[in-house]
């Protein structure tokens, strides 16, 4: 084991340097890839030489999503205080469903869940866990929805069509869990959003009314902190009063910028929070923590309970639920997600979470203006967002990151919104400072004047 940690640690040197020399590695095309990497599993295994030269190749040839070049996803960056505490996850290997396997490793869980509860404006009695990710913590929340309008369904199953809401802006897996969850991709509407993607409570009050009298059980809002193209936040409050009229769960998908509860600068644009039933924030997103760690909380810690125990004689052996995680949780075998956000928050505390999520609204404010001082550019975003949306010489914004993706320059994707498809440069990556911010723009500009214009004119 030492000799295999000596040898993580070159091939961290390896990938650091990497970083610096090539930010943004050659793609290797989907053809040619078991050609030109040895991925192979063979009868007979390699000797440690040979596999340090292949991971070394791999490390060359995968994405750095650590670099000052990647603005591509709802992730990037690594800080040092959380990683340690992922590899020490690792190293202990502890399952998270029992305290008698995880002993103290329950105890971190629970203190970030009682603190993210308090930074919710929840009450003292709420709980919650950590999940395998957005999607699912959306889901947790939705299978608590259906069991509190309906508790006879984990044993009988649905027989009532029940219905469900969420912006026309908001994240996938709400369709996708209502097809998993058996309630059906047909029954969830989609509410109309302003021009910002918020969602429009007085269009969710009319799709609830209709469904009502069309013999339909409506049951579960999910509302968002953060829409995936454009970083909206909807109105809690006026949601809330449409949910509480007719007796709904109202749930906050705050995966991606629910991370601004940690900041005092920031956290209005998720004000009221504490009206919602639960609320999911990712700490792999706004807060930089090694991939996955996402957290889902809610005031009503009997029905987390009820949605998600089962008795197992076999596995349940020792202390009280309030320690045996697995009775609140999607999984039974479940790694520990916590460690690496509670070694973080440990070290640089709720003070120093803040800095790190203030800083990205002032990296996207850095590339805004930026933007609106250039009139080669258009911009699609607004301000308190770190999604900053744009298009570049009325180039498609597809066709450019695409080719700077395959001509290795710069790691950023595109979006559409009200059918303007755009440039969607994400300012969440930890690393980044403001020469990073400016040296995007100049790539880009570069990169256009030198080869796209070229290739356009061929």
């Amino acid at each position: 084991m030492r000799n295999d940690i000596a040898l993580f640690s070159e091939l961290c040197e390896t990938l650091f340097q990497n970083e610096k020399e090539v930010p943004v590695a050659e793609p290797i095309p989907t053809s040619e890839l078991y050609d030109r990497l040895d991925l192979s599993l063979n009868a007979e295994g390699c000797i440690d030489n040979d596999l340090k030269a292949t991971l070394k190749a791999i490390i060359k040839s995968t994405p750095k999503t650590a670099s000052r070049s990647f603005f591509n996803q709802l992730f990037g960056g690594r800080i040092g205080k959380a990683t340690l505490g992922d590899l020490l996850a690792v190293m202990f290997n502890n399952s998270m469903y029992t305290y008698k396997v995880a002993g103290p490793q329950v105890g971190i869980e629970k203190q970030v869940i009682q603190n993210i509860c308090a930074l919710a404006g929840y009450h003292e009695e709420s709980d919650g866990t950590f999940a395998p990710g957005g999607s699912m913590s959306n889901m947790m929340a939705m299978i608590m929805a259906r069991d509190a309008k309906n508790e006879d369904i984990r044993a009988e199953g649905l027989t009532p069509k029940m219905t469900l809401y969420t912006s026309s802006a908001s994240h996938y897996s709400i369709s996708k869990n209502a097809a998993l969850t058996g309630l059906g991709r047909n029954q969830v509407r989609l509410v109309d959003t302003n021009s910002k993607g918020e969602m429009l409570a007085e269009h969710l009050d009319e799709l609830i009314q209709n469904d009502i009298s069309n013999g339909y059980t409506p049951f579960f809002v999910n509302a968002t902190a953060g829409t995936t193209v454009l970083g909206a936040f909807d109105d809690v409050e006026s949601i809330s009063k449409v949910c509480k009229r007719y007796g709904l769960w109202l749930h906050v998908d705050g995966a991606y910028c629910g991370g601004v509860i940690f900041s005092r600068n920031y956290k209005h644009l998720l004000s009221n929070l504490q009206l919602s039933d639960s609320f999911s924030v990712n700490a792999h997103k706004m807060l930089g923590t090694p991939l996955s760690c996402s957290i889902i909380v809610t005031q009503h810690k009997a029905q987390l309970h009820h949605s998600f125990s089962n008795e197992a004689d076999y596995l349940y052996q020792t202390d009280g639920d309030d320690f045996n995680l697995g009775k609140t949780s999607m999984q039974c075998g479940r790694r520990n997600d916590a460690l690496k956000i509670w070694t973080l928050w440990k070290s640089v505390g709720t003070l120093g979470l803040e800095k790190i999520v203030d800083k990205q609204f002032e990296m996207a404010q850095i590339a805004r203006d930026y933007i609106k001082n250039n009139k080669d550019y258009t911009l699609y975003s607004f301000d308190d967002s770190i999604s900053v949306c744009f298009n570049y010489k009325d180039i498609p914004a597809k066709d450019l990151c695409t080719a700077l993706y395959e001509h290795s320059k710069l790691m950023v994707g595109f979006g559409s919104f009200n059918n303007d498809e755009f440039v969607r440069m994400v300012t969440i990556n930890s690393v980044l400072e403001k020469e990073d911010v400016l040296a995007f723009f100049e790539t880009l500009e570069t990169f256009v004047a030198e080869k796209m214009l070229k290739i356009s004119a061929t």
